[in-house]
């Protein structure tokens, strides 16, 4: 897909966010807007999946290591095809598959579940390392947030990898700034984030994450990087694409109302259209 066609993709997984939140009057609509360029080049552009088998066994696999931001990751699976858009509104409903957290036991295109912050990291160590075991060519991708790399076990996790030599781990922090409590260096500052994943032996790449084009170099250069697993630090904005939400600690974990959901789903298609 061109750079134009995976921002108009994002732009509707943005859309999927608002509203399956939206229908559940609860969720993390925050992270998930912040993440969703990074969710949509994943899925659309650089992994090897199949949403016809998701369960194939050389696919490349997704750990949501900030599990919260669910409904960032089920947008863009319903988007990619996994399950119908539709599902989207049983978001945290009971009786729904679609858990207020990542389910792998009843949710396609999930290799992991995930919520508990801090352990998804090394979930996705141990798929990377087996793959090396098995002799496998698949590659482990990892999103954490910035707030969740407080966490002491995603530095153990990071440790291991590095010492292990994992360059088919790809670990992406989704740096907005901003965690449940306010800024996340006021709250307990991880900074400078690149500079620790290099000391634990990670090739680094900082970028714009909510720029498409930024997004894809950086895919590229970790796959071309050999002997080290990659860290791809992207700065991103909270609640990107929703002119209320952005930058505003307040959306880490609100739904809007009825009316704030007009105005979000105004805003996307604005976007949309601008396009």
């Amino acid at each position: 897909m061109t750079n134009q066609e995976l921002q108009k993709t994002a732009n509707e997984v943005r859309k999927g966010i608002v509203t399956a939140v939206h229908a559940a009057k609860s969720g993390h609509p925050g992270g998930s807007l912040s993440a969703a360029d990074i969710f949509t080049y994943l899925f659309f552009e650089e992994m090897n999946i199949d949403p016809k088998d998701p369960k194939k066994a050389d696919r490349d696999r997704f750990v949501l290591s900030k599990g919260h931001t669910a409904p960032g990751l089920y947008s863009t699976l319903a988007e990619r095809g996994y399950f119908p858009k539709k599902d989207l509104e049983t978001l945290r409903h009971t009786g729904s598959y679609l858990q207020g957290h990542p389910d792998m036991k009843h949710i396609p295109g999930v290799d992991m579940s995930s919520g508990s912050l801090g352990q998804g990291l090394s979930a996705a160590v141990g798929m990377a390392l087996a793959a090396k075991i098995d002799k496998k060519s698949y590659r482990t991708y990892c999103l954490c947030g910035d707030g969740e790399i407080q966490e002491g076990q995603i530095w153990e996790a990071a440790m291991f990898a590095g010492a292990k030599k994992l360059d088919n781990l790809c670990v992406i922090v989704d740096n907005n700034n901003l965690q449940i409590d306010g800024p996340i260096d006021e709250v307990n500052s991880p900074y400078p984030i690149d500079k620790k994943f290099e000391a634990f032996n990670f090739h680094v790449i900082n970028i714009n994450g909510n720029d498409m084009e930024e997004i894809r170099k950086a895919f590229d250069e970790a796959k071309a990087t050999k002997g080290m697993p990659t860290a791809i630090v992207a700065k991103t904005l909270k609640g990107k694409g929703v002119s209320f939400m952005e930058n505003q600690v307040g959306w880490h974990g609100k739904a809007p109302n009825d009316d704030e959901y007009a105005t979000a789903m105004s805003d996307l298609e604005k976007a949309g259209a601008a396009l």
